[in-house]
């Protein structure tokens, strides 16, 4: 018997989800917290390609760039670390990439040497600025499908998913 004479029917759909994995009478908590996953990460892995193919970039790096943007005068990266969530070990590689490309500059600060302040280079606001008309353009392209009041819906219930959120994080502490 060879292995093409066994019955195989696959088990993948054309667009991977989260919720497969699911029992049928699974609780709409996990069914809507998975569901709230693949979306996200479809659209989030589409645009870390679109970043790659179109730009040579990767998502944190123009992640990053478009921090500094928010700060003309610099950020300390344990600052910027903080705002983006992540640690300072990830600000710190970022970081050191797009210094080599003149990207950004990096300030030590005089009263405290193992500080720095993270700055935004005129190469570095003109390559977010090209990035950003088309993440941009990529965004709209996926919300813009969604009508005004859905969206208005979505932000709603994001907002309040954001404040249970923080409950959650700060009643673990």
């Amino acid at each position: 018997m060879l292995l093409t004479d066994l019955p195989f029917t696959s088990t993948t759909t054309a667009h991977p989800d989260l919720e497969g994995r699911l029992n049928p009478t699974a609780c709409q908590h996990l069914r809507t917290w998975l569901r709230y996953l693949s979306c996200g990460r479809l659209i989030e892995n589409e645009i870390r390609g679109r970043l790659r193919r179109e730009f040579n970039t990767t998502l944190p790096r123009y992640e990053v760039l478009a921090q500094l943007e928010q700060f003309p005068q610099g950020i300390k990266m344990s600052d910027l670390s903080r705002h983006m969530m992540v640690t300072n070990g990830n600000i710190t590689g970022i970081a050191d990439q797009l210094l080599k490309e003149g990207l950004v500059q990096r300030i030590k600060l005089p009263n405290d040497r193992r500080s720095s302040i993270l700055k935004l280079t005129k190469k570095g606001l003109q390559q977010l600025l090209a990035i950003s008309a088309a993440h941009n353009e990529w965004v709209c392209d996926v919300f813009g499908k969604l009508s005004d009041e859905h969206l208005q819906g979505m932000m709603a219930s994001l907002d309040e998913l954001k404040k249970h959120s923080i409950d959650f994080v700060q009643s673990s502490y």
